[in-house]
């Protein structure tokens, strides 16, 4: 039965939960304060955590890192009634296996901790020896392991780096915004590589806690250290002639910088406790979502290892970057929804199509995922409808407004010209502003022939 510890300051909706988790299985346990907590955590060995971001005299976010240093093969899940995304991807970036935005449905819940559950933690799982395997099938794997090939310039011409860097050994350093799919992509380098045979390791930087970083890494051998009751390989080992993939890898501290750089250079690692080399053979593709030639200027990012993991670069670019391309993911997205949940939506209603369409996806395509999972899961007919959408994704400006002292086209100019103003004139700026595509924009600024 598998062990959850639920911890939320309202203690009549936190037993209300305990409850309805209890009834379908679970064994549960409760605490209002993230002190209690702890203290709970580190006498129970608990399968999942379910913890509100906003406790009382404690940080969430905080809390977080705090769980997985004690026990980092914990998934958890953050509860906000904020649903801010950038709060979310902060928790995902330190750990996370999600996050769920108050109120929910307890369908909601149960599937995202089920979810959680039948899926093993590749950050800090023991890692299994490498061996040869056979050619994975990525066409169907989704967001973790799959690429959609989209048809607008950007994704061309995405598609057409990774056939060019993938059967080369360089190091490969991919870029931009969170939850572009940079995992996707170096998934796809290494399944087009003469690597593709064997692992792919993908490592979450951001989620090891800078104290067991050496041995995530490099591996231990037993009585190496408090805890170390047995002999473990790191991830170098695990993705030996295969590829290691560091996502985030601007947050690793300068001293475990140093270690990677040394490994990097030396092609050798010696396991914490251990005095043997071991010589080890793995591509590095690196990602992140910082500016590392800024964290190189300011001194918190070594220069040397930042060329040795940069021999190539690879940009991803945002969803708004091909927005000419959402539909075809947002049908993908469908089709993984319905496998997963046992259903089968046939599609989206104009309505639907029509939102999707004005909100700016500032999650890119883990949100557009994540919305289109849900609402798979709350309609009830043929078509995914308005109804079944979060409220999220109607916090869009309405630029176009029934305003008595406006015409609709004068009302639009105002605004467009007032946010091109605020931006300093950066249309890019702008239409986040305004919220609507940059593609949009430029429309609007010939339709209204402003001259700016």
């Amino acid at each position: 039965m598998p062990k959850i510890l639920i911890i939320e300051d309202d203690a009549a909706f936190c037993q209300m939960l305990q409850k309805f988790l209890t009834k379908n299985g679970f064994d549960v346990d409760t605490s209002f304060t993230a002190e209690d907590a702890k203290i709970k955590f580190k006498a129970t060995a608990y399968n999942l955590v379910l913890t509100d971001l906003r406790l009382p005299n404690y940080d969430g976010l905080e809390l977080l890192s705090e769980i997985l240093a004690i026990n980092p093969k914990t998934q958890v899940i953050v509860m906000t009634g904020y649903a801010a995304v950038g709060t979310a991807v902060n928790a995902m970036k330190k750990g996370a296996y999600d996050y769920i935005s108050k109120p929910f449905t307890p369908d909601e819940i149960l599937m995202q901790i089920n979810s959680a559950l039948s899926e093993k933690k590749q950050v800090h799982a023991v890692p299994e020896a490498p061996k040869p395997t056979a050619k994975n099938n990525t066409a169907s794997q989704g967001l973790s392991s799959g690429v959609v090939t989209g048809s607008s310039e950007a994704s061309k011409k995405l598609q057409e780096y990774i056939k060019l860097v993938a059967p080369t050994d360089m190091s490969v350093l991919i870029t931009g915004e969170s939850g572009t799919g940079k995992e996707v992509t170096a998934k796809a380098i290494h399944d087009n590589s003469q690597r593709k045979g064997y692992s792919f390791v993908a490592v979450d930087c951001g989620a090891i806690p800078k104290e067991i970083a050496t041995s995530e890494f490099f591996g231990h051998i037993k009585g190496s250290f408090t805890g170390a009751v047995e002999d473990k390989i790191g991830h170098f080992e695990a993705a030996n002639r295969g590829t290691l993939f560091l996502d985030e890898i601007g947050n690793l501290s300068y001293e475990n910088q140093i270690q990677l750089l040394r490994a990097l250079q030396e092609r050798k690692i010696k396991r914490v406790g251990s005095t043997k080399e071991i010589p080890v053979d793995v591509r590095i593709i690196t990602a992140t979502n910082e500016d590392l030639t800024a964290a190189v200027e300011k001194g918190t990012f070594r220069e040397d290892l930042y060329h040795r993991i940069n021999e190539f670069s690879v940009e991803i670019p945002s969803l708004e970057d091909r927005f000419e391309d959402l539909l075809l993911f947002a049908d993908y997205f469908l089709a993984k929804a319905n496998k997963a949940l046992n259903k089968n939506i046939k599609g989206f209603s104009e309505e639907v199509l029509d939102i999707f369409k004005q909100y700016h996806w500032p999650g890119n395509l883990r949100e557009l995922q994540n919305v289109i999972k849900r609402a798979v899961l709350l309609s009830t007919g043929d078509y995914v409808a308005k109804e079944a959408l979060p409220k999220e994704v109607f916090k869009v400006k309405e630029i176009i407004a029934d305003i008595e002292d406006f015409s609709k086209a004068d009302y639009e100019k105002e605004q467009i010209v007032k946010a091109l103003k605020k931006s300093n004139f950066n249309k890019s700026k702008a239409a986040k502003l305004l919220q609507i595509t940059r593609k949009t924009l430029y429309n609007k600024i010939n339709l209204y022939n402003l001259d700016l």
